[in-house]
């Protein structure tokens, strides 16, 4: 486990690019897997609280590491100091608050902000500074933890908002509240609205645009292995030229993510290919056993060294807070994910192994597949009943005996022109952006 812990976990790298209240749920995962020790994971939890308002969850933290039942003095009186600023920021947020809780008021709200903004100056005489009150409302409540509200309220704020900054910030916030409270829908609706956002606005500078990429990729994380369509969506995401460039350059650590999702997506199997050539570019310069496990595979036609990273890349999905799936009775199991991961991961050795051999010794092949023999067997004859493969079992000798089929020419044509036309479609692509930039400068 210490091994793991060295090498294997990227909470130092992924929770620099997360709001800090998005780390606790990686905090509680590490600590209920026992990954680190308790005091560890507590006092980083309280070095989190003390940049938030949830002074009553670092006192009682602040109790359990200590073991104590008082709460220091300064935490006491910074308490004192959020509940005065919480009654004041909701007293100055009050009349637009009332507003919004009126449903025959809010039906008075169109399409136009300017209309609104004009209709509630005139008839309830609600300005700028009660709109932005409610803002600095709304982050006082995410930052109390209060995620629920702050998500409503952020909501109503960006219907009413008229500055681009400003409301790009409450989507942000929007988004996070959201992943807290697991709406996944909501919140993967919120993370490609931010997206559109993102890749269409002007930025001071191209770093702060992949920045604000390499962000939303980090915070997508949440999204992407609880939302039941996730696995895909990741994939698109990520494996975007922008993206990718931007993982490539500052977080090649995102790429166990794209390459988990490449390995139990069947149906993204054509998008592999390219994602080889980036493990190719990235082997020397980011280590870890899922992409090491598709190098051996696919790069190197290591079969053996594929097997035993097998194992490893089950130890990183058990452990990895993302990858790791926690049921109600508090327990953690990864199991629809791990058994994906390790019966595609067989798939792909056992595709790639028939493909450079003719006849395979059953015995050879179920050691490759870290099965027994019966076992491979009985999964070799599943696989071939269910697949398109040209393969047949030899009882007598114990061999798989593979028949290649070569594409014909048609085929191949087919094929390399489909590649063709996607590289021009890139192309023009790229050019069109370009030539939108120069026109928008």
């Amino acid at each position: 486990m210490a091994e793991i812990k060295e090498n294997y976990d990227l909470t130092p790298r992924v929770a620099p690019n997360l709001d800090r209240h998005l780390v606790f749920p990686i905090l509680e995962f590490l600590q209920e897997r026992q990954l680190y020790p308790d005091e560890q994971i507590l006092k980083f939890k309280i070095e989190l609280l003390n940049k938030t308002n949830m002074v009553d969850y670092a006192m009682d933290i602040h109790k359990s590491l200590y073991h104590t039942e008082d709460a220091p003095q300064d935490m006491v009186e910074r308490r004192a100091e959020v509940v005065a600023r919480l009654k004041s920021l909701e007293e100055a947020a009050a009349p637009l608050v009332t507003f919004l809780l009126n449903p025959n008021a809010v039906q008075e709200l169109r399409a136009d902000k300017q209309y609104n903004l004009q209709m509630l100056k005139e008839r309830y005489q609600i300005g700028p500074d009660q709109i932005e009150a409610l803002y600095q409302y709304a982050k006082f409540q995410f930052e109390c933890g209060n995620y629920t509200g702050a998500a409503d309220y952020l909501y109503q704020y960006r219907t009413l908002c008229s500055n681009l900054e400003r409301s790009l910030s409450a989507l942000w916030g929007k988004l996070a509240s959201e992943i807290l409270m697991q709406n996944w829908d909501i919140a993967l609706e919120e993370l490609n609205r931010l997206k559109e956002i993102i890749d269409s606005k002007s930025f001071a500078s191209p770093l702060n645009q992949v920045q604000n990429r390499i962000w939303l990729m980090h915070w997508g994380l949440y999204i992407f292995f609880n939302h039941d369509n996730g696995r895909t969506q990741i994939i698109d995401l990520f494996n975007q030229d922008k993206y990718l460039n931007a993982i490539q350059t500052s977080a090649p650590h995102l790429l166990r993510y794209l390459a988990t999702a490449f390995i139990v997506n069947k149906r993204r199997r054509p998008q592999l290919k390219e994602f080889i050539k980036v493990i190719q570019q990235e082997h020397y310069s980011y280590k870890d056993p899922i992409i090491e496990f598709l190098a051996c595979v696919f790069v190197n036609y290591d079969f053996d060294g594929a097997q035993k990273k097998m194992k490893e890349c089950e130890e990183v999905i058990v452990n990895d807070p993302f990858l790791g799936k926690r049921v109600e009775d508090g327990n953690f199991s990864t199991v629809p994910l791990r058994d994906e991961f390790l019966e595609n991961a067989r798939l792909f050795i056992f595709e790639t192994y028939c493909r450079i051999h003719q006849r395979i010794d059953m015995g050879v092949l179920a050691e490759k597949l870290n099965l027994n023999y019966e076992e491979a067997e009985k999964w070799i004859v599943n696989l071939i009943r269910t697949s398109k493969l040209d393969a047949k079992i030899d009882s007598e000798s114990g061999t798989v005996i593979m028949e290649p089929t070569q594409p014909n020419v048609h085929e191949q044509l087919i094929n390399h022109t489909k590649a063709l036309s996607g590289r021009t479609y890139k192309l023009v692509t790229q050019l069109l952006e370009h030539t939108q930039g120069q026109a928008a400068r």
